[in-house]
Parts: structure tokens; C-alpha cells; sequence
């Protein structure tokens, strides 16, 4: 939360960023019911994050680390929306 924003990376050694999401432009995230994310790995673990101009779908790597990602990032985004 330091930096405000949450970094994404094409690797899971995260050694390339990919890109950046500021948490002052996130509106929503929520959990992907509609299954909009058809290319999605694992469309049960997905869930979206839209900001002003983009909508994100991101994975998880079980249900419980869905839950606490989707609650980090409201969390952060509250947080940031705070100052």
C-alpha cells in the first residue's frame, strides 16, 4: 500500500512487470459470476478489478487466496480514497 498501486507481472518469479493498477482509479472488484472472463485458467477463480478505463481479470490459485486478494485490494483502495 506504500506505493498505491498493485504491480503485475508476465512471470510468477515476477522479474518482468507487465503493467500497474493505481488504487485511486479502481471503481469495483468482485467476483466474476457471469463467467465474462472466457479465456480464464480457472473461471471459478477469477475475479474482475475495473478502473476507470479498464477492466482486469485476475486468478487465483485457490478460494481462500481469491477472498483475501479481493479484500486486500478493496482494503487498499478505501485506504487511498481516505487521502
Amino acid at each position: 500500500m506504500d506505493h498505491r498501486r498493485l504491480a503485475y507481472y508476465t512471470d510468477c518469479d515476477e522479474r518482468k512487470l507487465k503493467g500497474v493498477i493505481y488504487f485511486q482509479a479502481i471503481e469495483e472488484v468482485y467476483l466474476d459470476h457471469l463467467r465474462t472472463a472466457t479465456s480464464s485458467p480457472r473461471p471459478s477463480l477469477t475475479f474482475c478489478v475495473k478502473t476507470y478505463d479498464r477492466l482486469f481479470f485476475l486468478v487465483a490459485t485457490n478460494p481462500v487466496s481469491m477472498r483475501i486478494w479481493m479484500d486486500v485490494i478493496v482494503t487498499a483502495t478505501d485506504e487511498h480514497s481516505r487521502y
